[in-house]
């Protein structure tokens, strides 16, 4: 056990019938940290992301927030300190970027159903104060000047900018993002990259991330699943000279983002007719991503 750790995965197995998804995972963030999952399609990572959230049970094995086992449940995720972002953005059309952002913050309202029911003066006091807070992650995020438009007058990276905004707001202890590198453009990934690395001096975070050059960047250490096996760890200079992680790409598929871990394309397509990126032909990715 790292008694400092504010996230740790023991042992961790999940089994879908005879498929073996996650194999004896274990991980350890630290605090103030950036952890990249790193990972060839199917590897195990978004299962691993699902295990920590609470929508998946493990076989065998055990979670940890704060040196403390806990039987997660997605709806008590906020109160253990933990805050998730989906593939997608996840927003609401009908509220504007900073009534998003409030949704994320109900953790930390004052008042209750019953007040906020009844308009009482306490619930009109915690409502200002949650739109401060809000606005207060969206400027984290880079994202302030946008506090009034719906997210359909937004373009794709700055609704991603909102969505994060609003894991942010509650004020987590640990940060779980979920590929937001996905449908940036080239020039939004440095502003995302520092984003990610400012928001670590404050917590810690969990990235799965295809983008290579991204994740060599602003990780701390990364880990690397391969058919649901831890197959290295380290900082990312010593997954990126790893043979194992090389083989894990480029002998079964190619990197993600078509790239190795030192950032090149690999040539051709793999032995057993699988395309580059792990997906089966037909385009199909195997089970257990």
């Amino acid at each position: 056990m790292n008694p400092g750790s504010v996230l740790e995965v023991q042992s961790v197995t999940v089994r879908f019938g005879g498929l073996t998804a996650l194999n004896a995972v274990s991980l350890a963030v630290p605090p103030r940290h950036v952890m990249g999952v790193i990972g060839p399609n199917g590897a195990g990572k978004t299962t691993l992301l699902n295990v920590l959230c609470g929508f998946i049970r493990p076989d065998d094995g055990q979670v940890l927030f704060g040196g403390q086992p806990h039987n997660v449940r997605p709806h008590r995720l906020a109160a253990l300190g933990v805050a998730r972002t989906l593939q997608g953005v996840g927003l609401y059309g009908g509220l504007s970027a900073l009534e998003n952002v409030m949704v994320g913050a109900t953790c930390r309202a004052a008042a209750g159903f019953w007040s906020a029911l009844l308009t009482l003066p306490r619930a009109g006091r915690d409502e200002r104060r949650l739109r401060e807070l809000a606005l207060a992650a969206l400027d984290r995020v880079g994202a302030a000047d946008v506090a009034q438009a719906r997210p359909g007058e937004l373009s794709y990276g700055m609704r991603k900018r909102v969505a994060l905004a609003r894991a942010l707001v509650a004020e987590p202890g640990l940060i779980l993002l979920d590929e937001p590198a996905s449908g940036l453009a080239e020039d939004e990934l440095a502003e995302l990259g520092t984003i990610i690395r400012d928001l670590a001096a404050a917590g810690s975070l969990m990235v799965v991330e295809h983008h290579m050059d991204l994740m060599m960047s602003v990780c701390d250490s990364i880990t690397v699943l391969d058919f649901g096996k831890v197959i290295a760890a380290g900082t990312p200079r010593q997954v990126q000279d790893d043979p194992a992680v090389t083989a894990a790409y480029l002998g079964a598929a190619g990197a993600p983002g078509g790239q190795t871990p030192g950032g090149q394309a690999p040539g051709g397509q793999a032995p057993g007719g699988q395309a580059p990126g792990g997906q089966a032909p037909g385009g199909q990715a195997p089970a257990g991503e």
